[in-house]
């Protein structure tokens, strides 16, 4: 009989803790927020921290701490207690991600009773009838008395809510409390489908020497959640992540004579090898909510538009028989990210876009571009589309094959320019290997090993001919 005994004190040991676990089940919601920050980054990832005050009873139990987000990464979770840190210990986490719908509650019910309502319109009455769900496999099969229903109308009412389901995304944990005051508990995780972007307004003047510039963070919260009165924090910067086995907002310009430079709402500052955007106050971002903020204003920055042609390698070893000559002659505009051009602060990534009044002084859409991150003091070059009254024209006048691996070509490249104005174009040619410029009508600049550039004014209403010959060895 002793041996027997001892057997049943250790199984009564082990199944009391269950017990107390079992019975000591707190749940805690976001009504008990004292504090949330959000960080996000521009690769579909957000880092959540949030601050609850929250009283547990002491020893063992079970917490069910609610209101996350629906795209939560379990295994990144962080949980401690600020006031209280060792009275608080995590024995079992938990993610609950098994959501309440109609057809994971009538999965439930399989093989059980459940009443169906509905309304008898020809006798102006409900009816109620029992019935035993028999399968919710692509349609609904009830059993009713003695005989099979493939489906049936009204209402299904179910007689309570199965334990294993849950309404909204939850993480639950087995803990420990040492403590008699309540715990200010300070619970962080990553998060997906969350995203941020940086978008700009570029309005550029008459003459195209200046712009004004307008920056907007758009933030789209996708994560199913929702976060109150946030500290909101932005990461701009290629972070690395592992991958085991993302329309843009349009915004009209603004006349620069009715917008005065705001104060920025964000504080920039360097953080690791990336750069940290925190916004000045508190916001509320919610769940599926496209939200914009100001970044940064900037008025009268010195701009350069600049017009080019654009050759290609395989120019100068094979014979050039386009049946049209014509090269499309591409419009670019850049400025210098600096303090003194009114800049200076590192820019995200994002869509710039531009826009000029038009005769009548409407402001018109003239084409965008992507920018990558941009340091202060580096050069944002966008490239806003094709001129439509300069035109040019390449021919080829000589080829020559002189050895297997030495080519000698010549060409002619004409501009012809149909504005009222002069213009200037340059002309970009990518040579490879051994070159040489034999001859020239004018002069180049050599733009690194293998580029040159001819730079030319075309008069208004008038042409530019280029006419050169290289030798190429490759």
């Amino acid at each position: 009989m002793k041996p027997a005994l001892g057997i049943c004190c250790f199984v009564l040991v082990l199944i009391v803790p269950l017990v107390s676990f079992a019975d000591a089940t707190v749940t805690s919601t976001s009504v008990e927020q004292t504090g949330v920050e959000l960080t996000v980054y521009n690769n579909d990832l957000g880092l959540v921290k949030e601050t609850r005050t929250v009283e547990l009873p002491g020893g063992g139990g079970e917490l069910k701490f609610m209101d996350v987000a629906a795209h939560i990464m379990p295994v990144t979770v962080h949980v401690k207690s600020i006031n209280q840190p060792g009275g608080f210990t995590v024995l079992e986490q938990n993610y609950e991600y098994d959501l309440m719908n109609q057809q994971k509650l009538l999965d439930k019910y399989v093989g059980k009773k459940l009443k169906i309502v509905d309304w008898n319109k020809y006798q102006d009455r409900k009816e109620v009838v029992e019935a035993v769900l028999l399968s919710n496999n692509q349609g609904q099969v009830y059993g009713i008395g003695d005989e099979i229903y493939l489906g049936h109308p009204g209402i299904k009412v179910l007689p309570k809510l199965p334990e294993d389901l849950i309404a909204k995304p939850t993480l639950t944990w087995l803990y420990e409390n040492g403590s008699k005051e309540p715990h200010q508990l300070e619970v962080s995780y990553l998060t997906g489908k969350i995203n941020w972007r940086a978008d700009y307004v570029v309005v550029l003047n008459k003459d195209d020497t200046e712009a004004d510039i307008s920056g907007w963070v758009t933030l789209d919260n996708k994560s199913g959640g929702t976060y109150r009165n946030a500290r909101l924090k932005l990461v701009a910067g290629d972070v690395h992540r592992i991958v085991e086995e993302r329309v843009p907002l349009a915004m009209a310009p603004r006349r620069k004579d009715l917008v005065a430079p705001a104060e920025p709402q964000f504080r920039e500052q360097a953080f690791f090898e990336y750069h940290i955007y925190d916004l000045q106050r508190k916001t509320t971002v919610k769940d599926n909510q496209t939200k914009q903020v100001s970044l940064l204003e900037a008025n009268k920055v010195k701009v350069t538009k600049e017009l080019l042609v654009y050759g290609i390698r395989s120019y100068f070893t094979s014979q050039f028989q386009e049946k049209s000559p014509k090269q499309p002659v591409n419009v670019y505009v850049k400025f210098k990210n600096s303090k003194e051009n009114s800049l200076g602060m590192p820019l995200p990534a994002g869509i710039m876009r531009l826009y000029k009044q038009d005769a009548d002084g409407s402001g018109q859409f003239i084409g965008e571009d992507k920018v990558d991150h941009t340091p202060k003091d580096e050069e944002v070059k966008l490239k806003i589309g094709e001129a439509f009254d300069v035109v040019a024209e390449r021919v080829q006048t000589d080829f020559k094959r002189l050895t297997r691996a030495m080519y000698e070509t010549e060409w002619e490249v004409t501009v012809r320019n149909h504005k009222d104005q002069p213009v200037s174009v340059g002309l970009v040619e990518p040579l490879f290997g051994n070159w040489e410029v034999i001859s020239k009508s004018h002069p180049y600049t050599k733009v690194d090993a293998h580029t040159i550039r001819f730079d030319v004014t075309v008069p208004k209403d008038g042409q530019a001919k280029v006419t050169y010959r290289v030798r190429v060895g490759i």
